[in-house]
Order: C-alpha cells, then sequence, then structure tokens
C-alpha cells in the first residue's frame, strides 16, 4: 500500500472517530428516528470518503454537515414522493392494484427520475412530469402554467438534457 494510501486512511479514521458522535447526536436532533439518523450519519461518512475535498479539513463539522445536511434534505424529499405515491396507491381500484414487486419498482423510478430532475425550477420538473406521466401537449402544458409554448420547450429540452446526461447506464 502506498505512502499516500495508508495517509489518506488514516485521515479518514481520525475524521470518523472524532466526529462520528457528533454528527449522530446533530442528525438525532433534526430526525425522528433514531435509525434513520444512525443511516444518514453512515452515508455522511461515506460521502465524505468519496469526496474529492477531503484533504487537510480546516473545519470538518461544517464539511460534515454539508453532507448530512444534503442527506437530511433527500431523505425528506423521498419520504414525501413515496407518501404521495402510497395516497396514489390507496385511491386506485383493488383490483388494478400493482404486485407489491412491481409497487417497488415503480417507487425507485420515482425516486430516480427526481434525482434526475433535482436542481430544475418547479415549473420545468412540472412540465416535463405533465408532458411524460400526464401524456399533455405543449400547448396544454403552457396554458396550465401560464407561461408561452416556447418556455415549455425551454423546460422540456432541459428535462431531457438532465435525464440523458445523468442517467445511469443500465447498458450491460
Amino acid at each position: 500500500m502506498a505512502a499516500g494510501e495508508i495517509a489518506n486512511r488514516r485521515l479518514m479514521h481520525d475524521l470518523y472517530t472524532d466526529h462520528h458522535r457528533w454528527l449522530l447526536a446533530w442528525l438525532r436532533r433534526r430526525l425522528s428516528c433514531g435509525h434513520t439518523a444512525e443511516d444518514l450519519a453512515h452515508d455522511t461518512f461515506l460521502g465524505a470518503f468519496a469526496s474529492r475535498e477531503r484533504g487537510v479539513l480546516e473545519e470538518p463539522r461544517a464539511f460534515l454537515t454539508v453532507i448530512a445536511r444534503r442527506l437530511v434534505a433527500s431523505h425528506y424529499r423521498r419520504q414525501t414522493l413515496e407518501q404521495a405515491y402510497l395516497d396514489a396507491l390507496a385511491q386506485m381500484p383493488e383490483a388494478s392494484t400493482p404486485s407489491p414487486e412491481t409497487q417497488a419498482l415503480m417507487l425507485e423510478a420515482l425516486v430516480e427520475v427526481d434525482r434526475l430532475l433535482e436542481g430544475l425550477s418547479v415549473k420545468a420538473k412540472t412540465a416535463f412530469l405533465l408532458a411524460r406521466l400526464e401524456g399533455m401537449r405543449y400547448s396544454e402544458i403552457a396554458t396550465e402554467l401560464g407561461v408561452s409554448e416556447i418556455s415549455v420547450k425551454k423546460y422540456m429540452a432541459a428535462a431531457a438534457q438532465r435525464c440523458y446526461f445523468s442517467a445511469p447506464d443500465w447498458s450491460y
């Protein structure tokens, strides 16, 4: 093992041992579930270890907080999305309710689409979803959103670009 690798492992070990308890307490104050706090603390350190910013950290807690806040926001966004999906399933007639396996796959796909569209404006996300899920034409979307058709085209282009360039490579 190279000297740089050993030094890097030592830095990560020190970061974890020095700040894990603090981070876990910080997350517990923000979340209603201790198990979720533990999961997100774990994910925070995985993010820190994978980060290119991890060299010598002058403010390690600030660094960990930035990663943890993103994970907490993502956690709440996923919870909201999951609840909306479950509410929609509850509205369906029982005979047409998908199997649990299909439900899990559909929820996973929804979460992935949400991740891909992250950072787009609300109108761009809405335009994309209205077009793809509701099958609305651009003119209908423009009326619905109170924007021009050209704006809808721009929203769709931005969303398509996000999906195309950010999507995982599933072609194995």
